[in-house]
């Protein structure tokens, strides 16, 4: 497999630059392919095509631009397995999961933004106090949208979908390691007919194509998915054209678990930790335990944990696959013996792979008990499958230990205490806060604060974020 051709200005063409990067099949840690790495020239050809398609793409009526997707949204569901199947192979998602969570979200994303679009307006009164002043909502320009390889076809609905709604155009650069599950939305993309131009495929790495998207004087926007530690590179290398920077990054996420939850509470955080091997900037990492019930919790966690199957993602089942690389594998395990190193109890898993497992970026369901919350378990985001427990004795303390962390994507309140729930919902820091198992609604806004980034994905807010604000007075009443 070689992944040499872009699609830039409606056509599959040759990459210009000669770098090519193996992937890596994190099963077997066989090489299955390669894919260009774009160049300078690659990025500049991209953004050119986007620029020149926008100006009649982004006056076009709001209606055209839904249709596009709704054609998108039909050919995506007749490719739905394939997609399942691209993304089980570059990330080593189990079969079932890339089925049924990472492609679904393909699709469940293309119909909240089209639900969004129904009653969406790009132009809005100002307030009866000014009948003729007008607010418009305008396109930013030509996006550079840069996606992780962890939930890849989820983060690329969210960003390209959003994008095409609000007029702009884009250039797309999705993970390296991740190249498949977008040259495919590509194809969907071709299919439905959107006009040449105004989506646009490289790939690259982030020293590379991302940088020059980053710094390039005619992409208006970056929107990036991604590291804190790239995130903050993005924000400096943009500065200079201050461009509009959407960020989604890391998050330490904290889940606290009160006396009276229920009693399948801690069950559903274990397992939630580890949904995707762990790879996900919104798990719940950080078990915050009542003391009266931590001992019991602890002996649970442990349990549930030595439970979970791991093994390779071309089988059907509810294993955990590997994790994404070489590299992410040996840090998850330098991370494990921090943990040990600095006096957490190991309760379950720990460093190595599964005894029946002798290759393949493999890590054991790990659970940490009598964790501290400066220990480096606790501080930093791991991303495999490692949970922390750590225990309070009140519900002030729970939320000074939550809050204490760099990071605020996600946060998670079990209680059956409903004034409880809301009191600590408001106080907790972080973009957004799931409690009692009951996941956001369809159309909610995903984001963070603090170093989990500032951009807000997903329903009406998702298509904001490629939006700029017009305020206009002396408007007609006749036009209005």
């Amino acid at each position: 497999m070689d992944l040499n051709k872009y699609f830039i200005d409606g056509r599959w063409v040759d990459a210009l630059g000669d770098t090519r990067l193996s992937l890596i099949d994190p099963n077997t840690e066989e090489t299955y392919g390669k894919v260009a790495l774009g160049s300078d020239a690659d990025v500049d050809a991209a953004v050119a095509s986007a620029r020149r398609a926008f100006p009649a793409w982004s006056l076009l009526d709001a209606r055209f631009r839904i249709a596009c997707v709704e054609r998108m949204l039909e050919i995506y569901l007749s490719r739905i397995d394939e997609m399942a199947k691209a993304i089980s192979r570059e990330m080593g998602a189990p079969i079932d999961l890339a089925r049924q969570a990472q492609a679904a979200l393909g699709q469940r994303h293309m119909t909240n933004y089209l639900a969004a679009m129904k009653d969406f307006e790009f132009i809005r009164p100002l307030g009866l106090h000014a009948p003729n002043d007008r607010i418009a909502l305008e396109p930013v320009g030509v996006a550079a949208l840069i996606t992780p390889w962890n939930w890849p076809i989820h983060q690329i609905a969210l960003k390209v979908v959003a994008a095409l709604l609000a007029g702009c155009t884009m250039v797309l650069k999705p993970s390296e390691m991740a190249p498949l599950s977008a040259t495919l939305f590509a194809e969907i993309i071709e299919a439905a007919g959107v006009p040449a131009g105004v989506f646009n495929l490289i790939h690259g790495d982030g020293l590379g194509a991302g940088q020059r998207l980053s710094t390039h004087p005619d992409v208006d926007m970056v929107s990036f998915t991604g590291s804190t530690r790239a995130g903050i590179a993005i924000s400096k290398a943009s500065a200079d054209t201050l461009k509009r920077v959407g960020l989604e990054l890391g998050g330490k996420g904290a889940n606290l678990i009160f006396a009276d939850a229920d009693e399948k509470a801690v069950e559903r955080g274990v397992r939630q930790c580890f949904v995707n091997s762990g790879q996900n900037c919104n798990a719940p990492s950080r078990m915050l335990v009542e003391r009266s019930i931590y001992d019991r919790s602890v002996e649970i966690a442990a349990s549930i944990a030595k439970s979970v199957a791991v093994g390779p993602s071309d089988q059907h089942g509810a294993q955990i696959g590997p994790v994404i690389s070489a590299k992410q594998f040996e840090r998850i395990q330098s991370l494990m013996e921090s943990g040990i190193a600095e006096g957490a109890r190991l309760v379950a898993g720990g460093p190595g792979r599964p005894a029946d497992l002798n290759r393949g970026y493999f890590v054991k369901p790990t659970v940490f008990a009598d964790v501290s919350n400066d220990m480096t378990i606790a501080r930093e985001e791991i991303f495999g499958p490692v949970l922390s427990i750590i225990p309070f004795d009140n519900e002030e303390q729970a939320i000074e230990i939550a809050n204490d962390t760099p990071y605020g994507l996600t946060n998670y309140v079990q209680s059956q205490d409903h004034e409880r729930r809301m009191r600590v919902a408001r106080r907790l820091r972080s973009g957004m806060v799931e409690m009692n198992g009951q996941p956001r609604g369809a159309g909610a806004p995903f984001g963070g604060i603090k170093a989990s980034g500032h951009s807000r994905e997903g329903g009406r807010w998702g298509i904001e974020e490629y939006l700029e604000v017009k305020s206009i007075s002396g408007w007609s009443q006749v036009q209005a």
